[in-house]
């Protein structure tokens, strides 16, 4: 008797086996894209200690799963880095010193320490203009756009984390604009942390193709429906601003 081990692979297989016979059968479908066998974009995530987890790898989680692509976690150094709350790390498989060219850069944000440290240490600053030089996207999530505009690389308009859109245009005389991103030129800023999913779909599409980028938004179920409609500042009360700054303060180091 032979069994058969039932694994998240052959299960997605299977479907996907089955999804793609239908059109023989049916002889309606469309044709899948044909890859042009370039390689794909070089996609670097800088870490730094104290970022909000899922400003990277919401994004790496799309941004992966396009065509060739490869998506890169750099930190000042090798190794683990410490999100805002201390109780997470990702892991930095190559240092910036190791790092000279990408095809697109990705600054995530961070809680005030992570950000306020950010924009003061000149190695990450230095690398990161460097790096801009031969980018084809410099983009950035949540307080992400404060540590580019520490580098001189924001222009005109920008988004960023709500509660930090007076310090955006104080410091750096740029337009907060209250969208889930904005693009100026090549370079792209995301607004709070969640915003950096909707914000890496759009550079899908920039990257690999509309079609592609429909097809990565389907492949991890990006269909958000969320039980509170309370994610807009532009709609929320004084004392559920107030209660939010708290909470993240309370929980970061």
């Amino acid at each position: 008797m032979t069994t058969t081990q039932t694994t998240r692979r052959t299960v997605l297989g299977g479907l996907a086996a089955a999804a793609l016979a239908l059109p023989a059968a049916t002889g309606t479908a469309a044709a899948a894209p044909v890859l042009d066998g370039r390689p794909g974009p070089k996609i670097g995530i800088l870490l730094y200690d104290g970022f909000s987890l899922l400003d990277p790898t919401g994004p790496a989680e799309l941004l992966s799963r396009l065509p060739g692509a490869t998506v890169t976690m750099i930190g000042q150094r090798r190794g683990p880095v410490r999100t805002d709350t201390g109780r997470t790390a990702v892991f930095a498989d190559r240092a910036v010193s190791e790092v000279d060219r990408l095809d697109v850069l990705l600054v995530p944000g961070a809680g005030n320490r992570g950000t306020v440290a950010a924009m003061n240490n000149p190695v990450l600053l230095d690398w990161i203009r460097r790096v801009d030089r031969h980018t084809s996207w410099t983009t950035s999530v949540c307080t992400g756009a404060l540590i580019l505009g520490a580098a001189g690389l924001l222009r005109e308009r920008a988004t960023t984390y709500w509660a930090s859109a007076p310090y955006l245009e104080a410091t750096f005389g740029v337009e907060y604009v209250p969208e889930r991103y904005v693009q100026v030129g090549k370079v792209i800023t995301a607004a709070g942390v969640s915003a950096g999913i909707d914000m890496a779909l759009f550079l899908a599409g920039k990257l690999a193709g509309e079609e592609v980028a429909r097809a990565v938004q389907l492949a991890v179920e990006y269909d958000p429906r969320p039980p509170f409609d309370a994610g807009d500042a532009g709609t929320a009360s004084p004392q559920l601003k107030e209660l939010a700054l708290r909470l993240l303060a309370e929980s970061q180091q």
